[in-house]
């Protein structure tokens, strides 16, 4: 089966473009990166370090991890994998100054192709690996290093649950050995895109679901054991997903995806306001500003010197473009 039929649509190369919040408004570029040799190869997420340095998950044919200074050269690069195709599709700098990443495996695992989670030292040598998932398909999106020193993992599986594809949520103690598993969704399509530990120790998972009143954006919160508390749904049409959710100063969320289409809930999840910008968009990410607005990051067919250009949009807490 072909890897690309089921990605989520990301910008297709290893750029890194640094824009200082504290100088946001007048958008200026301090500095751009590539990554990468003579083949394909793609950038799927980014954190800054705690040296102000930055972090960078992708694939290669391998999980690839570019560890560089603040200007963006490279301090070294890493490969994770077997010889079957291996993806990383989240990274976080973990609290020992090392790296926890959380992608696919073609390589290992029980079935076709698995949840594969890598943990490395600060120099990205491998301290362990894990694969999660069962005997048909099942796929890591987004990882996060858990109050306790642990890690949650978010993505789907069609080896568990209700049928067709649902979002498949793991809990794991520090050695990424399983405290727990869990599955939401019906008997269609559902999908989990990110998840954050939220301020009350439990979870906030986005994604995508066509069982909950219809295709759009799926918004879940859970508690620590992973018990659902409410689930939401926003937006409506075919390309509605939530590939992004961030938990806000107010204790509410930031959902990003679709057709650049933003989501600001209250605690409880209940809409905001919503907003979209532009035409042949794409939103990846979204996070708050220090002011308490919100900066997003995609891609756009509509603006640039053509073809996909990443695209960055800021906005004031209302969600209203500056």
């Amino acid at each position: 089966m072909s890897a690309m039929r089921r990605r989520v649509p990301v910008v297709v190369c290893v750029l890194l473009s640094v824009v200082f919040l504290s100088s946001i408004a007048s958008a200026q570029t301090n500095w751009t990166r590539t990554y990468g040799g003579a083949g394909r190869a793609s950038g799927y997420s980014v954190q800054q370090t705690a040296d102000g340095g930055y972090v960078v998950a992708g694939a290669n044919g391998d999980v690839y991890l570019v560890r560089t200074n603040a200007q963006g050269d490279t301090l070294w690069t890493r490969t994770y994998g077997g010889p079957s195709g291996d993806y990383g599709h989240s990274v976080q700098q973990t609290t020992d100054g090392g790296f926890i990443v959380a992608g696919l495996t073609w390589s290992f695992g029980s079935g076709s192709d698995d949840f594969y989670l890598v943990k490395t030292n600060a120099q990205g040598d491998t301290l362990w690996t894990r694969t999660y998932g069962g005997p048909i398909w099942d796929e890591g999106y987004s990882v996060r290093q858990t109050s306790d020193g642990g890690y949650i993992i978010v993505g789907y599986t069609h080896s568990y649950g209700a049928g067709g594809r649902d979002v498949y949520l793991i809990r794991t103690d520090a050695k990424g050995d399983t405290l727990w598993t869990r599955t939401y969704g019906g008997t269609l399509y559902d999908q989990g895109y990110s998840v954050q530990e939220t301020d009350d120790g439990g979870f906030i998972v986005a994604g995508l679901t066509d069982d909950f009143g219809g295709r759009g954006q799926l918004l879940i919160k859970v508690n620590a054991s992973g018990d659902t508390l409410w689930t939401r749904t926003y937006g409506g049409s075919g390309r509605d997903l939530g590939v992004s959710v961030k938990q806000t100063l107010d204790g509410g969320y930031i959902i990003a995806g679709g057709g650049f289409y933003l989501v600001k809930t209250d605690a409880q999840g209940d809409t905001l306001w919503t907003g979209t910008y532009g035409g042949g968009t794409y939103c990846q990410s979204a996070q708050q500003t220090t002011d308490g607005g919100y900066i997003a990051a995609g891609w756009t067919r509509s603006f640039g010197a053509g073809g996909n250009d990443v695209y960055l949009v800021r906005t004031n807490a209302q969600g209203d473009t500056l």
